[in-house]
C-alpha cells in the first residue's frame, strides 16, 4: 500500500490542536486501509471541519479520505489480530453461497462454521494446561468402604484389574475374592460389570500400584442392597433358621444374619409363659425354614429384623378373598388347628379360618376339644356352611368319618354280648359306649336284679362292663342295653328300653 506524506497545511493545523490537548501522533502503517492523524481529528473537533484544506491522505486502491475526518476503522494492532478469522469467514461465505434463479443468495451455515474452525488459530500451550487441570479435577476421589460398580479390565490367577473411573485401575487381590468359586471366576469376562468395595483408596508401600478393592465385601453389600429392596417392596420370602437365644430366632438371609423376635414367631404363641417350653420349641425350629417379612433394615448398624407373624398374616389376607370364592359346601379340605376353645376348634384352611363346633368334633360325646385335638395338628374337615358377608366358614371333623349308626345293623345284632364303657349317668339309668359315636342306654331296671334307687350305686363313669344288646333302632339312633342280662347269661331279647 502506498501512502502520501502529510502536507504542510495539515501539519500547521495539527500544531494548533496539540496546544489544546496532548496526544500521541499515529504514524502511517503500510497495510492499513485508512489512517487519520490526531492533528486532523483535533481540527475537526474545534469546528474547522468547514474550512477548506488541501491536506489529504491517499490510501491503496485510489480511495481518498479528507484530513480531519473521524476514523471508525479498527486500530492497526486489533485489525491485524482479527484479520485472519474475518477473512476466513468471508472466504467461506463466498465459497459456500449460491445464487438462485430469482437472485436470492443461499448460504450453507454449517459449512461456513466448519471452514472457520479449520482456519482458526491453534490452541495455546496455556489453554492446553488449563484443560488438562480441569479434566484431572474431575477424577473420582475414593473413600474407604465406598461401593463402586466398575468394569473388569483384566484377570489372572492372582489379581484382577477393575476400571472405577480413577487415574489407574483398581486392584482386586486374591485375598479379596475368596467368595468367588472357580466356576464363577471362569465365567467372568473382560468388560463385565463388577461391584467392588474400596479397601485402600491409594497406592501402598507394598508395591501394589492403584486402589485396593474387594469383591468379598461387595457381595455383602449386594446382599444388603437386595434386602433393602425387599424391605421397600414388602416382599415375603423364606429364610433358614440357624440358631436361637433367649429373645428369639437367628436366621441367615443372603449371607446376612437376621433376627426374629420370639413375639413374631407363630410356633411360640399359645405355649404359655414357661421359659423352658419356649427354649425347647425354639430349639426344634433350628435348621427349618420360615416364611418371613423384613420389618427393619439398617446397613450402618448391621441390623436386620424380621417377622414370621406379619408375613403369614399378609399372605393370608392376600389369599383370603380368592380362597373364599373357591370354597363350596360339601367339600373336604385339609387344615391346621390354630386355636382351641371350650366351644370348639379353629382350623386354618390356608388363608381362611373356620370353626368346628364341639358337637362336630366327633361322633362320640366330647366335653372339651383338647380331649382329641392339639394346636398345630393337621386335620381333615368337611365344609358345612359359608357366610361370604361375614367371611365365616362352618366346619365339621366327624363328617369326614363314616357315621357309626349307618353301619350299626351290619356290625351288631340283638342278643349279642359286647364290651362297653360307662360314659355318663342319669336318674333313669346309665349310658354306655360300645364304640366311638355309638352309645346305648342301660335302663335303671336293667342295671341289676332287684330294686335300684340310684344308678351310681351300681356303675360309675369310666367303668368297663359287658352288656347285652336288647334292641337296635338306627333311624332314631337308639340302642337298648342290659347289664343284668349279661350277668344272667340269658339270650332272650326284651322289648323294654
Amino acid at each position: 500500500m502506498n501512502v502520501t506524506p502529510v502536507t504542510n497545511d495539515t501539519a500547521n493545523n495539527g500544531e494548533q490542536g496539540l496546544n489544546n490537548q496532548e496526544t500521541n501522533t499515529t504514524q502511517p502503517v503500510e497495510g492499513a486501509s485508512s489512517i487519520t492523524s490526531p492533528a486532523q481529528e483535533n481540527s475537526s473537533l474545534n469546528g474547522e471541519t468547514n474550512s477548506q484544506t488541501d491536506a489529504t491522505e491517499v490510501v491503496s486502491g485510489g480511495e481518498v479520505e479528507p484530513a480531519g475526518a473521524v476514523s471508525t476503522e479498527t486500530p492497526p494492532a486489533q485489525e491485524t489480530a482479527t484479520a485472519a478469522p474475518e477473512e476466513a469467514s468471508a472466504e467461506a461465505g463466498a465459497a459456500e453461497s449460491t445464487v438462485t434463479e430469482d437472485g436470492a443468495v443461499q448460504v450453507d451455515a454449517e459449512a461456513i462454521q466448519q471452514k472457520v474452525e479449520e482456519n482458526a488459530p491453534p490452541v495455546s500451550l496455556m489453554e492446553q494446561l488449563l484443560n488438562e487441570n480441569e479434566a484431572a479435577s474431575s477424577v473420582r476421589r475414593l473413600e474407604y468402604g465406598q461401593a463402586i460398580e466398575g468394569i473388569l479390565m483384566y484377570k489372572d490367577r492372582d489379581d484382577m484389574l477393575v476400571d472405577i473411573g480413577t487415574k489407574s485401575e483398581g486392584i482386586v487381590p486374591q485375598r479379596e475374592r475368596q467368595s468367588l468359586s472357580a466356576d464363577k471366576l471362569s465365567e467372568m469376562r473382560v468388560g463385565d460389570k463388577v461391584l467392588v468395595v474400596v479397601v485402600r483408596p491409594e497406592s501402598g508401600a507394598d508395591g501394589e500400584d492403584g486402589p485396593i478393592l474387594s469383591i468379598d465385601k461387595a457381595r455383602t453389600e449386594v446382599s444388603w442392597r437386595k434386602l433393602q429392596q425387599q424391605f421397600e417392596a414388602g416382599e415375603v420370602f423364606e429364610v433358614d433358621v440357624v440358631g436361637y437365644n433367649k429373645g428369639g430366632l437367628m436366621v441367615e438371609v443372603e449371607g446376612v444374619r437376621g433376627f426374629i423376635p420370639a413375639s413374631q414367631v407363630n410356633a411360640l404363641s399359645g405355649i404359655g409363659d414357661s421359659e423352658e417350653n419356649r427354649q425347647s420349641q425354639m430349639s426344634r425350629l433350628v435348621n427349618t425354614k420360615l416364611l418371613v417379612k423384613i420389618v427393619e433394615v439398617n446397613r450402618d448398624r448391621n441390623r436386620l429384623i424380621l417377622s414370621e407373624r406379619q408375613a403369614v398374616r399378609e399372605q393370608r389376607e392376600a389369599s383370603k378373598g380368592r380362597l373364599m370364592n373357591e370354597l363350596e359346601v360339601g367339600q373336604v379340605r385339609e387344615g391346621i388347628v390354630t386355636t382351641l376353645a371350650k366351644f370348639g376348634a379353629f382350623i386354618d384352611l390356608g388363608g381362611v379360618d373356620g370353626l368346628v363346633h364341639v358337637s362336630e368334633l366327633s361322633w362320640a360325646r366330647i366335653d372339651d376339644p383338647k380331649q382329641i385335638l392339639s394346636v398345630g395338628q393337621p386335620v381333615k374337615v368337611y365344609i358345612l356352611g359359608i357366610d361370604q358377608d361375614k367371611q365365616k366358614v362352618a366346619l365339621s371333623i366327624k363328617r369326614t368319618q363314616p357315621e357309626p349308626w349307618s353301619q350299626v345293623t351290619e356290625k351288631y345284632h340283638v342278643g349279642e354280648l359286647v364290651e362297653a364303657t360307662i360314659s355318663q349317668l342319669s336318674n333313669f339309668g346309665a349310658f354306655a359306649r360300645i364304640e366311638e359315636g355309638l352309645e346305648g342306654l342301660i335302663h335303671i331296671s336293667e342295671l341289676a336284679e332287684g330294686r335300684v334307687d340310684r344308678p351310681g350305686d351300681i356303675v360309675k363313669p369310666g367303668d368297663k362292663v359287658k352288656v347285652r344288646i336288647l334292641r337296635i333302632d338306627p333311624e332314631n339312633r337308639r340302642l337298648a342295653l342290659s347289664l343284668k342280662r349279661a350277668q344272667e347269661g340269658s339270650e332272650e331279647p326284651t322289648s323294654e328300653e
